[in-house]
């Protein structure tokens, strides 16, 4: 063996050693390097899909919960104070890092579970995705179904005898969300409310549709420019008592 080869050989020893004793903070270091994450402890949970990280509010994407004073807001903050708080989690992060609020955006992970999905699963949370639809966004829509299978919280149905009456139809270029009374009855929609996946809400004031009557909801009647997003957006029509009526997905 000529000296070359045994400096060869002598160098792979000791890369061997190095990667054997520093495998871990090595691994560590090509994780961090190739998938975008943080880490850092729950300190604060400030509602159902914002917390205080390391002293940085994170906004948790793919998902959005009931403001305070809805239902199910209490509830939701509630839950993700179990699942969280004082633990130690991973931030992933999409796109963007940051919002307009300065906000931190991201995927909360807990010992390799997706906390943002776990929300919607539970029926405290629908499913966001105002900037399009990433890689997420196929295994939130199957914890979304799965909740509407499950029949609990925000996914629970509603029993209004106009359940089956209504019609709907949703015109993204118009901005137009169209409801029929399909029944020979007439259906009071009064505290009704058209939702979509973020903060923007109709609700229907003393309004009776009478059978075989058709009414129109632009985005005006919300007092928005828009509502309903090209890259796709779920329409969520609730009756009285904040019960589903209808769900649409585009």
């Amino acid at each position: 063996m000529n000296k070359r080869t045994s400096y060869f050989t002598l160098l792979l020893v000791l890369l061997f050693i190095l990667i054997a004793i520093n495998y871990k903070s090595l691994n560590g270091f090509a994780e961090k390097t190739f998938i975008n994450y943080e880490e850092g402890v729950v300190e604060r949970v400030v509602d159902g899909d914002t917390l205080i990280i390391n002293n940085q509010s994170v906004r948790l994407l793919g998902i959005n919960t009931p403001e305070r004073g809805e239902k199910y807001y209490a509830e939701a903050k509630k839950f993700l104070e179990e699942q969280t708080l004082n633990k130690t989690v991973k931030i992933y992060f999409g796109k963007d890092k940051y919002d307009l609020y300065n906000r931190m955006l991201g995927y909360i992970y807990l010992e390799g579970e997706n906390i943002n999905e776990l929300i919607v699963k539970q029926g405290y949370a629908n499913i966001y995705f105002p900037s399009g639809k990433d890689s997420y966004y196929s295994s939130f829509y199957s914890a979304w179904t799965e909740c509407l299978s499950k029949n609990i919280n925000l996914c629970e149905k509603s029993q209004h005898k106009c359940v089956f009456c209504i019609e709907t139809e949703l015109k993204v270029d118009e901005q137009l969300v169209i409801l029929a009374n399909n029944c020979d009855f007439s259906c009071d929609l009064t505290d009704w409310t058209i939702k979509d996946e973020g903060r923007k809400k109709y609700t229907f004031e003393k309004t009776i549709l009478q059978s075989n009557e058709v009414i129109n909801i632009y985005s005006k009647d919300f007092n928005q420019k828009y509502v309903w997003t090209k890259a796709g957006d779920s329409v969520f029509i609730r009756d009285s008592e904040d019960k589903l009526v209808l769900w649409i997905s585009y």
